[in-house]
């Protein structure tokens, strides 16, 4: 089933290959969205028959047994919620992408192929497997941002993406070979090196490694001071590009830490959880802060990302303050990060994607350009307003229960650097609410095209039924968490037992 999954887009995406891009876009972008619903379906499959405990729908093969690496796939409460995400957002996009008129037929098969990339490394068992996939979204994701974004600066920023993320990337492979090297028998499987726990004892060895591997995460997550690949990448990618980048590749970093860091590095977690929570709350506080000086409204959102992943490296830094917390608070800290990806995945995959439509109406994302909107374009308006309220914690959306649990779980064990990422909410806040006065209140004004005042129509009914599940799955899990709570939660717990050991 997990094959499947993994695997399916890429088949549609060979299939496609092999026909003439001449025929009608509608072809292409319909099969990418044919195939992104079943892709969907499959995972929510998966979903209904999750087991409570342990690794569900694993596959193991073969694959170079003389250095210890195998196809092993499987997905427990961390992974299965960021598979869901993965499949709910590439379908987004999909539809999003009727819009789209430049070179469909590549830019489809493109995404085709990030999509099974991005779904294999949430499944992924085997270290080396995780890392191929890891190193392959980078590839990818600089053809999308190279040859979909806007002209040359687009180029200058993929390259900036690609040499960033990839030494990132170098990094994390040092941290598994040395992962490797110090556990006997040697292999890359990772079930067999939590339960072997090579490098219980800590030390200078282990140190190193947790640096490396963390240094490897950090930039993918991106975290101060390793983020500054990101503000150009997001501001020069296409809409879906940028929502892709922030809502799926972001995570891979965050997820790295509580799917390989946490749980192989139990004594080096807990020996410098301290740090990564001082990290975590610099990026809150340095993220809000940097977005709110920002007139391009795409560069403040791409600062709110840094902003709301500080917030994730805090819960999963406050999940190894061994001695200052107890269990229950440690496993709700680990909750609120993982709740705090899917979180960020949807809400600011939504405000990304209306981001594009704002520039394919204006030509600009200076918010400088435009006042008065709401009048005009009042569907946009009213989702970007919903959006943005569920991106600054409003109570009724997922983004409060996911900072809920973090600060919950945190303020115990680090009591001051969870106060002052607190006021990273009061800082969002205020930049997402003169956003919104900048754009949607006062007099009517647009960018004028040349000689004549530029149209500006509303959101139409392609764009809408992109971004508006996203928000309403961010409603639904603000309403009703336990649909993502219980599968989470019996995952949290056993990692936090994982790193106390």
């Amino acid at each position: 089933m997990l094959s499947l999954i993994v695997f399916w887009p890429a088949l549609v995406g060979a299939v496609l290959l092999c026909l003439p891009a001449r025929l009608p876009a509608r072809l292409f972008v319909g099969a990418w969205i044919a195939a992104g619903m079943l892709d969907l379906a499959l995972v929510v499959a998966v979903w209904l028959r999750l087991p409570p405990q342990g690794y569900g729908f694993e596959e193991r093969l073969p694959w170079i047994p003389s250095a210890g690496i195998s196809y092993h796939l499987g997905v427990d409460g961390l992974s299965l919620p960021l598979l869901a995400l993965t499949a709910v957002l590439f379908l987004a996009c999909a539809v999003f992408a009727l819009r789209e008129t430049r070179r469909v037929k590549p830019y489809v098969v493109l995404f085709l192929a990030l999509q099974t990339v991005s779904t294999g490394l949430f499944a992924a068992l085997d270290l080396i497997l995780f890392f191929l996939f890891f190193d392959l979204s980078i590839v990818l994701m600089y053809f999308v941002i190279a040859g979909w974004g806007h002209g040359e600066r687009a180029r200058a920023a993929a390259l900036k993406f690609f040499l960033y993320t990839f030494l990132g990337s170098l990094a994390l492979l040092l941290g598994i070979i040395a992962l490797f090297l110090a556990a006997v028998p040697h292999t890359f499987d990772i079930p067999a090196l939590t339960a072997a726990n090579p490098l219980a004892g800590g030390g200078l060895y282990a140190g190193l490694t947790l640096l490396a591997l963390g240094v490897g995460l950090a930039v993918k997550t991106p975290t101060v001071p390793f983020h500054t690949w990101l503000p150009p990448a997001h501001t020069e990618a296409p809409a879906t590009g940028s929502a892709i980048l922030a809502g799926v590749l972001l995570k891979m970093g965050a997820y790295g830490f509580v799917r390989i860091a946490m749980p192989l590095l139990p004594a080096s977690w807990r020996q410098y959880a301290l740090v990564v929570v001082i990290v975590g709350v610099v990026s809150v506080v340095y993220g809000a802060l940097v977005a709110l000086a920002q007139t391009d409204v795409k560069r403040m959102i791409a600062y709110t990302s840094i902003n709301h992943m500080g917030y994730v490296v805090l819960g999963v830094g406050a999940a190894g303050l061994v001695a200052g917390g107890d269990v229950q608070a440690r496993a709700l800290a680990t909750t609120g990060a993982v709740t705090q990806m899917v979180s960020h995945g949807l809400i600011t995959g939504a405000l990304f994607l209306l981001a594009g439509v704002l520039h394919e109406r204006g030509g600009t994302y200076d918010m400088r350009a435009y006042s008065g909107l709401a009048a005009r374009t009042p569907r946009f308006a009213a989702l970007f307003a919903v959006a943005a309220f569920a991106s600054l914690g409003l109570p009724g959306f997922s983004g409060f229960i996911a900072e809920f649990q973090v600060f919950t779980g945190a303020l115990g064990a680090a009591p001051v650097p969870t106060a002052l990422a607190v006021t990273g909410i009061l800082v969002t806040a205020a930049l997402f609410l003169l956003a919104l006065q900048r754009l949607f209140l006062g007099p009517l004004r647009t960018p004028d095209a040349p000689g004549a005042p530029r149209p500006l129509p509303d959101v139409r009914a392609s764009e809408a039924l992109a971004v508006a599940p996203l928000l309403a799955l961010a409603l639904v899990i603000g309403v009703l968490p336990r649909v993502l709570l219980d599968v989470i939660e019996p995952a949290a717990r056993g990692l936090v037992e994982l790193v106390a050991r």
